[in-house]
């Protein structure tokens, strides 16, 4: 049997749209400096464009071994409920099972992570490769697929 790769997806502006949550949150209530830590902000997340698709079509993927892994709000302690309620919403039981939730994502092994910071929650430690997600190289779902699959392919069979 061919070795697994481990892919670690980042939930905040990776798979769901915080930052426009954020900015709507306060767009309606500018007095409030911390929309994030309000109850429901996690649960009531839209996803990413095309990241539901994306995730999806990775979990098929016989040879990847897909986790989400996210930080927490430590200004929302119902972040960590809500944040696996959506895993649920938008995926199942199984990948909720899969959910991670660590403010340093440097401490986990895997191949691959999917993450829009490439530092300041440990991104800068992790051994695997990191794949900067909404950067010019990585723009979209379909630009880090195709990148993902290409180099898992080349590392499976290394001279074609």
């Amino acid at each position: 049997m061919a070795r697994k790769y481990i892919v670690y997806i980042d939930m905040d502006d990776v798979i769901c749209d915080y930052s426009n949550a954020y900015k709507m949150s306060i767009k309606l209530n500018p007095t409030l400096k911390f929309p994030q830590s309000k109850m429901n902000f996690f649960v009531n997340l839209k996803p990413v464009k095309g990241s539901i698709k994306a995730i999806n079509f990775l979990l098929d993927q016989n040879i990847l071994d897909t986790y989400i892994l996210t930080s927490p709000s430590v200004r929302n302690p119902h972040c960590y409920t809500e944040k696996r309620i959506w895993v649920e919403d938008y995926f199942n039981l199984e990948l909720a099972r899969k959910l991670i939730i660590s403010s340093n994502k440097g401490l986990l092994k895997g191949d691959f992570l999917i993450d829009d910071h490439n530092a300041g929650r440990g991104q800068e430690n992790f051994e695997g490769q990191l794949i900067h997600f909404g950067t010019k190289k990585f723009r979209n779902w379909e630009a880090v697929i195709d990148f993902l699959m290409e180099k898992i392919n080349t590392l499976r069979n290394p001279g074609l």
